[in-house]
């Protein structure tokens, strides 16, 4: 009996009815699992055709359903990962021969030359399947990296979605060195060196879109570990509008990128969004008329209309070789992915004294910090003063499930302590299905801006001191980082624990 009403349930598992040929059933889209205690028939309105005409060759009469797109689609991956794991399972018991290995690897270096879909392809080996997974995986979650560790008994793989780690599956042993040595040929890596740290990239193509991969493979005591950045392409670049860093803060930064000349950082730990800042600027910038050229380590958004150069130190590409190169190209604007050390600061200052206007980052908690910083640098006050236009410090907080957050009343008592409304709503995270059981929806940027106008400058002939500026700034009426998660705090949309983990003060 067909039900042509959508049914919805994400969480449907994955069932394999006896007498069915499952493999040909999923080929023709068509599923298979409990629904209300009952062996069901699932497929989707999109694939109605294949699935109902493959139905009725079946000699069954278990009930027909159609699925909405959102949970058809999950119970097809669930269906694909099982396909792998018992794919896998088999190849462990039955092939551990060298010579097999070696056809696995050319079969896998033919799958990617030809850049097959990894959501089409059907011939691929069951380590690849499980390998395309993950990515497939990682992306529909949103994560920004994929790590696949290994312990004593056992592995694992965890994703980083909003800057948090959180497992995805636990490997057996002898599996994740035969994914390892699958991410070390589509990465153009050497498999048989398992001693050293070994870098490279690689690209997947999921559902018709190239993604590229950054590939970091680490030598541990119980053996190696991968870590795999997922880049960024073109179309992913936000506009300063969509950053999220309030009106107040966006009509400023707009300002400053009228300059031709100056430069502008942005400044941050590791994974505040930086980098997605710098191209956002980039962006708002670029024009026909324009050269802009970027210095990178690496290269993490691709862009169609920038030249973009990536740091290879194994042949003298450092940031500063590079940018006195660019020098030599007639730039309007550069961007430097990082200011790492004394030459790159001073030579990216004397850039944005003739006549570039000059992007980069430092790795600073606050914007007042970020003088101090470049004074250690043997920067002195006056080109310092002279040559920055602005310093942007930002992080990326944690925005709360609005479906499940609920009241932290023991937050609540530490009103004092962190200086917020006593009478305050303050929300914790619990987690559910909207969630994927993180508690967390979104992130959002905090920021705090310094424009180096007339009282900074002022300032900096008699101090480059932190502390003294970052008053000077507060006495100026500039709302900091702490203030901004404060609000945020107020008003329901993160947690005492999340703005204490991105740098709310004590008072």
């Amino acid at each position: 009996m067909l039900n042509l009403s959508a049914l919805h349930d994400p969480y449907l598992e994955a069932y394999e009815p006896e007498n069915i040929d499952v493999e040909l059933a999923l080929r023709n889209y068509l599923l298979f699992s409990v629904v209300e205690n009952e062996t069901t028939a699932l497929m989707s309105e999109q694939y109605l055709a294949e699935a109902s005409s493959y139905y009725s060759k079946l000699s069954t009469n278990m009930p027909l359903k159609v699925l909405d797109e959102d949970s058809y689609e999950r119970l097809y991956n669930k269906f694909l990962e099982l396909r792998s794991e018992k794919a896998i399972e088999s190849m462990n018991e039955e092939d551990g021969s060298d010579e097999s290995e070696g056809e696995e690897d050319i079969s896998l270096t033919e799958f990617l030359r030809t850049s097959s879909d990894i959501l089409t392809s059907e011939e691929s080996a069951p380590i690849i399947k499980f390998v395309n997974a993950l990515f497939f995986q990682a992306i529909k979650k949103r994560a920004s990296d994929i790590h696949i560790e290994v312990h004593e008994n056992r592995g694992e793989v965890r994703f980083r979605i909003d800057g948090v780690l959180s497992k995805n599956v636990d490997l057996e042993l002898k599996v994740v060195s035969l994914i390892i040595s699958r991410i070390k040929v589509i990465s153009n890596l050497d498999i048989s060196e398992k001693r050293i740290p070994q870098d490279g990239r690689t690209q997947i193509k999921i559902s018709g879109k190239t993604i590229d991969v950054r590939v970091s493979i680490l030598p541990t005591f119980h053996g190696e570990r991968v870590v795999m950045r997922i880049l960024m392409q073109n179309d992913d670049i936000p506009t300063i509008y969509e950053l999220g860093l309030g009106d107040d803060i966006i009509g400023e930064v707009k300002k400053l990128l009228l300059n031709s000349h100056g430069m502008i950082l942005v400044t941050g730990p590791t994974g505040s969004g930086k980098t997605t800042s710098l191209h956002a600027f980039l962006k708002e910038v670029d024009t026909p008329g324009k050269n802009l050229i970027t210095i990178e380590d690496p290269v993490e958004y691709k862009s169609d209309t920038i030249s973009q150069i990536q740091v290879n130190e194994k042949v003298g590409l450092t940031f500063a070789t590079a940018i006195r190169s660019i020098l030599r190209q007639d730039p309007d604007t550069i961007m430097i992915g990082e200011i790492r050390d004394e030459e790159t600061a001073n030579i990216a200052i004397r850039a944005a004294l003739t006549g570039h206007l000059v992007f980069s980052t430092l790795h600073t908690n606050s914007a007042a910090a970020t003088i101090s910083r470049l004074a250690d640098m043997k920067i002195e006050p006056f080109l310092i003063s002279s040559a920055v236009l602005g310093v942007l410090a930002q992080r990326l907080v944690r925005i709360l499930c609005t479906k499940c957050k609920e009241r932290d009343y023991f937050a609540t008592k530490m009103a004092d302590e962190f200086s917020f409304k006593t009478t305050a709503e303050i929300y914790k995270s619990k987690g559910c299905k909207e969630c994927a059981f993180s508690g967390y929806s979104s992130r959002e940027s905090v920021g705090e801006l310094m424009i180096m106008d007339n009282l900074i400058k002022k300032a900096l002939k008699v101090t480059t001191d932190e502390l003294t500026i970052k008053k000077l700034l507060k006495r100026k009426g500039m709302k900091t980082i702490s203030d901004k998660l404060i609000i945020l705090l107020e008003d329901g949309r993160t947690s005492l624990d999340e703005a204490i983990r991105i740098g709310l003060a004590h008072a």
